[in-house]
């Protein structure tokens, strides 16, 4: 059974850093791509972040380019998402998302597998 489980999320002021992981099992850590997504009350979940195990390329949104990166540990079947210079529009909760078939990176909600999601919250 696959299983994605999210952690690191917290409450931040504005300006700070958090660093999430997404801890997967249940599938070989050699074929996939993991996407990172938010929600936030009232709004439309957002993919922001995507990362493929096929060139280990990463991809993101506008929103957060230059301020968040997602790598991986194949070791430890994580993917992380570093997220630096927060600010308060990023509060959501955030989920990663796993397809272990069609590795291509988007940011499309089209993946397989869901986590529970974490909350972040950035106060100013």
């Amino acid at each position: 059974e696959v299983q994605l489980v999210e952690s690191g999320g917290g409450t931040v002021q504005a300006g700070g850093s958090l660093r999430l992981s997404c801890a997967a099992s249940g599938f070989a850590f050699d074929r996939y791509a993991i996407g990172w997504f938010r929600q936030a009350p009232g709004k439309e979940r957002e993919g922001i972040g995507c990362i493929t195990s096929s060139d280990g390329s990463t991809y993101y949104a506008d929103s957060v380019k230059g301020r968040f990166a997602i790598s991986s540990d194949d070791a430890k079947n994580t993917v992380y998402l570093q997220m630096n210079s927060l600010k308060p529009e990023d509060t959501a909760v955030y989920s990663c998302a796993a397809d272990t078939w069609w590795t291509m990176c988007r940011l499309t909600a089209q993946y397989d597998y869901w986590g529970q999601g974490t909350q972040v919250t950035v106060y100013s």
